[in-house]
């Protein structure tokens, strides 16, 4: 694309790449975050920026990551201060065109195979089935709740690795992906789930009736379950709780329960960020936070490509910054510019 690169000195070493491994790809490397982002027309980063980093760029500049804006409508307000042109990559429209920019398929899908990695070391048992001269070892049992991107991961992960594999979804779209994946579909009332779906996709939050004949549903399920993979997300609010106290008081003593959504609330009673929880029967719950860091390679990979063609649309074939806000991507994306707050959701706030 013709632009010159500066990389962080540093930036990449959690996740295995060296400042001479940049340099040999073309970038220069500067001594710290300062010296990075001063003069950039351009700042991609994973996450958000502190606070004190935005002072340091300069007017004018473009701001590309997941920035949680939803969650973060204060520095939203930062950017605009500064005179940034900010983008949340999270916002980036599911349609056919944004697909390679979709930073949440990418992230969720190493999250749902990790998740399951997590839950195997935790879990005091095998997982597939193992027939020996000393006895039979049953196949672990596991549940998948949310079959999104992360979900369905999740499933195929559990499956290869032997596991009898269930799931449930408020969507009955993913009924079909779910069994084409080889596991169980549970649902309590396959009309009620038609009605489950926003247009882009996402699943809705659910009316009480449903919410709780889908409950004891649930409930009944988990006396028999050994690991429980959580996984259920609305944009812009706070986790929906799917699994109570009183339900993880029925599994049974070394079940394990993973609990994706835990930065945005959680999906479990009783998860705690960054934490590992015994229960008082013995369940463990685990809230690891950034599940894709702990898969750094591959998710620096994946995010790296959704970023380089995002800047397909910023930047124009003379090589120079061109921002189109007529392209639905770019409006559905773009959070400030001209030192105003421009997104429809976040303007108001």
């Amino acid at each position: 694309m013709g632009q010159e690169v500066v990389v962080e000195a540093g930036a990449g070493l959690g996740a295995s790449f060296t400042d001479e491994a940049f340099t040999a790809a073309g970038a220069t490397i500067a001594a710290n975050a300062g010296a990075t982002v001063g003069t950039a027309d351009i700042v991609l980063r994973v996450q958000a920026p502190e606070p004190g980093e935005i002072g340091t760029m300069k007017r004018g500049a473009v701001l590309i990551g997941m920035l949680s804006p939803l969650q973060n409508k204060d520095a939203v307000k930062s950017y605009a201060d500064a005179g940034l042109t900010a983008f949340a990559m999270e916002l980036v429209p599911r349609i056919t065109r944004a697909q390679s920019m979709d930073v949440l398929s990418s992230q969720a899908n190493l999250a749902g195979y990790r998740a399951v990695l997590e839950a195997s070391v935790a879990f005091g048992r095998a997982f597939p089935m193992m027939m020996t001269a000393a006895g039979t070892i049953a196949p672990a049992r596991v549940l998948v709740m949310g079959a999104g991107v992360a979900g369905l991961q999740a499933i195929a992960t559990a499956r290869r690795l032997g596991a009898i594999v269930s799931a449930t979804d408020v969507r009955l779209a993913a009924k079909e992906q779910v069994e084409s994946l080889g596991a169980t579909f549970l649902a309590v009332d396959l009309e009620a789930m038609k009605q489950m779906e926003t247009a882009g996709g996402y699943a809705k939050e659910m009316g009480e009736d449903f919410a709780r004949r889908q409950r004891e549903h649930i409930t009944e399920a988990l006396k028999k379950i050994d690991i429980v993979i959580c996984t259920a997300l609305i944009p812009g609010r706070k986790a929906p709780v799917l699994i109570g106290a009183d339900m993880v008081a029925v599994m049974r003593p070394g079940s394990v329960l993973v609990d994706l959504a835990v930065e945005q609330g959680g999906n479990i009673e009783g998860s705690k960020p960054g934490e590992e929880v015994v229960t008082a029967n013995g369940a463990t719950i685990l809230g690891h936070l950034n599940i894709p860091s702990h898969i750094a390679i591959d998710a620096s990979q994946l995010y790296a490509k959704n970023l380089l063609a995002f800047l397909g649309l910023i930047i124009d074939k003379d090589k120079a910054l061109k921002i189109d806000t007529a392209d639905e991507i770019i409006k559905a994306s773009l959070l400030t510019q001209g030192g105003a707050i421009v997104h429809p959701q976040l303007a108001g706030a």
